[in-house]
């Protein structure tokens, strides 16, 4: 009989860290038995190979979610592509081979959309990684992502480990960045639709707003990437993403935002700006066929729930 889970969480303080562990102590997520550490940056600095292992010899875990990275909005990354490189790797490498150093069962690592083909046919998915160059605006942290997918089939190929990858879509939700310079897109324009309603400003949009994304929910995903530490048995890559019937501009989104928070003013859309990325579009046909009854939820919902949730928070939210 199989003792139960140690599940060490790396970047446990961040926006899917924080969903995960709603999930496990308010609805019901975590089994008898089970031990559930949430590991913040405050705790240990996993580009330090020495603090990495002395968590691991504290903990002692038996599986790991591996969510930890060096992590920015579009303009940051296109400013610091070096350091995201390199920070990553070093934190993906120490927290995979502390693993396996520490015969850990499983490894379930949170990789990104943004490491797909910049210049592909669409929509992408598990098999199209490493098909083409991501695109340039952020490819340090890209490249450093996709290395996680040749770790885990190398560790698989030396060791037969069970360390896999998720892809989500774009996050987003409680206890986000929502810094309007680094943070995420959603978020970035949730506060920056609350600082515009408070002082009675035009909301100034950075592009054109006609980049097209596919959001989830951060509760979605945490519920997912638990059913993945339990039941998904690949060493590849399963996206997780609402589906691509579901992708929406960057417009559509501000309309959602500006609604939740009642926002009656003025809008305005900065060409000058970099638009990014103009599409990413997803497939998840391999979810829908392994989990083909998971519903996400509705994303003016979930919006309008993010929306509340920093406006109550605002003062200790990240900003």
């Amino acid at each position: 009989m199989a003792l139960p889970m140690r599940v060490l969480v790396t970047g446990g303080s961040g926006l899917v860290g924080k969903a995960i562990e709603h999930v496990v102590q308010q609805e019901g997520g975590k089994l008898d038995g089970e031990e559930w550490i949430f590991l913040s940056s405050k705790q240990a600095d996993l580009v330090d190979v020495e603090q990495t292992r002395a968590v691991f010899e504290k903990y002692r875990p038996t599986h790991v979610i591996h969510l930890a990275a060096k992590v920015g909005g579009l303009y940051l990354h296109m400013r610091e592509n070096l350091q995201f490189l390199r920070d990553n790797i070093k934190i993906n490498d120490n927290v995979l081979h502390t693993a396996h150093e520490s015969g850990v069962t499983k490894v379930v690592s949170c990789l990104s959309s943004c490491i797909f083909p910049d210049k592909t046919t669409y929509p992408i998915d598990e098999t199209m990684i490493h098909n083409g160059s991501p695109h340039d605006s952020n490819f340090g942290y890209s490249h450093a992502k996709r290395m996680i997918d040749v770790q885990n089939r190398a560790y698989s190929q030396q060791y037969g480990h069970c360390y896999t990858a998720v892809i989500p879509t774009n996050v987003f939700g409680p206890h986000d960045n929502f810094n309007i310079e680094n943070g995420h897109v959603l978020s970035a324009l949730i506060n920056k639709t609350y600082k515009a309603k408070k002082e009675g400003t035009p909301l100034t949009v950075c592009g054109s707003g006609a980049p097209k994304r596919q959001f989830v929910y951060s509760l979605d995903l945490a519920r997912l990437i638990i059913w993945v530490l339990r039941e998904y048995e690949e060493v590849a890559p399963i996206i997780l993403s609402v589906g691509e019937e579901d992708e929406i501009s960057i417009k559509e989104a501000v309309d959602m935002i500006t609604k939740a928070v009642d926002f009656k003013g003025e809008i305005n859309f900065d060409t000058t700006m970099s638009d990014g990325q103009m599409k990413k579009t997803a497939s998840n046909a391999k979810l829908r066929r392994l989990l083909p009854n998971f519903s996400f939820t509705p994303l003016n919902e979930a919006i309008k729930m993010t929306c509340d949730w920093f406006e109550t928070n605002y003062k200790n939210a990240r900003t």
